[in-house]
């Protein structure tokens, strides 16, 4: 993998394959690495899905999470990263990449440390939670090895030596995940879980404590799962959202009014929208289907 380093009046500008990353969330990471206490470990913290739409609730996450893991007294949040599937995963109703990324990005336009990436929207075919997260770590770890070359090139007097690290940002409902058969491939999950870690807030009834518990996979790693409890209750969900649009109901104050307007203007989420991609099987089963099963904790 090439690096070119092109130094300018003190600005610097990293081109990895191709990309300027100058800007986004891991130009966030790099301004941020000089600012933080030492001594705790740099995070970013990164969240895969539909996002259709994306709602507050789901920028809500990334706010609990930063402080959870800020409370731990081990972890400083650097950046977060909101990452939708591509087109190819399956899901009936699913609008297309090009209007998730566009909303999504609107709806995040206040925040100076969750930004879109377009990376694993724009891939042919459904990616792999694993594969999106180590494409992302690295990304990040370059970012950081620079940093540190730079630091020590130049003889700065600060120099952070705790590599940063990434973990899944869910909901609780994504633990439930682990235990549809077929899902998840076993050397994924204990990568997922184990090397990476997970940020999980509760919603609703569901109890991430007892999934973990039932299973042994899990119960593992769970030193390395964080569990939040989210104390003021927010049940809006994007399903939700699609289903009032669809009956003509209001969503106002469920959703950003930015995302709103540009949901009217190109007549998203309508009964017709929602039948795209009716019958198909989503893309991880088909995928999974392809490959052997074994026992998710066996």
């Amino acid at each position: 993998m090439n690096v070119l380093k092109i130094k300018m009046r003190l600005h610097t500008v990293i081109v990895l394959e191709g990309k300027n990353y100058s800007q986004g969330p891991f130009a966030v990471l790099r301004r941020t690495l000089t600012k933080m206490p030492i001594q705790r470990v740099p995070l970013v913290l990164l969240a895969c899905g539909s996002f259709n739409p994306i709602t507050n609730q789901h920028m809500r996450l990334f706010e609990l999470a930063r402080d959870h893991m800020h409370s731990t007294g081990q972890y400083q949040v650097v950046g977060g990263i909101v990452s939708p599937v591509s087109d190819s995963y399956g899901k009936q109703g699913l609008a297309l990449a090009k209007h998730r990324i566009a909303m999504a990005k609107m709806a995040l336009q206040s925040s100076n440390w969750v930004k879109v990436d377009e990376w694993e929207s724009q891939q042919s075919d459904w990616t792999e939670t694993v594969v999106t997260m180590r494409y992302h770590y690295g990304r990040i770890l370059n970012e950081y090895e620079q940093r540190m070359h730079e630091d020590s090139s130049g003889n700065s007097s600060h120099s952070q030596s705790i590599p940063p690290q990434l973990k899944l940002l869910c909901g609780a409902d994504f633990l439930e995940t682990f235990k549809i058969p077929g899902l998840w491939r076993d050397d994924h999950m204990e990568e997922v879980v184990g090397r990476f870690g997970l940020v999980c807030v509760s919603r609703g009834g569901l109890q991430p404590e007892q999934t973990v518990h039932e299973s042994d996979t899990l119960w593992r790693h769970r030193h390395n799962i964080f569990q939040v409890k989210e104390w003021v209750r927010n049940e809006i969900s994007a399903t939700e959202v699609r289903r009032a649009l669809r009956r003509g109901l209001s969503i106002k104050y469920l959703i950003p009014d930015s995302v709103i307007e540009y949901i009217e203007e190109h007549k998203l989420y309508t009964e017709d929208s929602e039948r795209r991609n009716e019958g198909m099987a989503l893309r991880p089963l088909a995928k999974q289907a392809q490959q052997p099963l074994e026992s998710l904790d066996d």
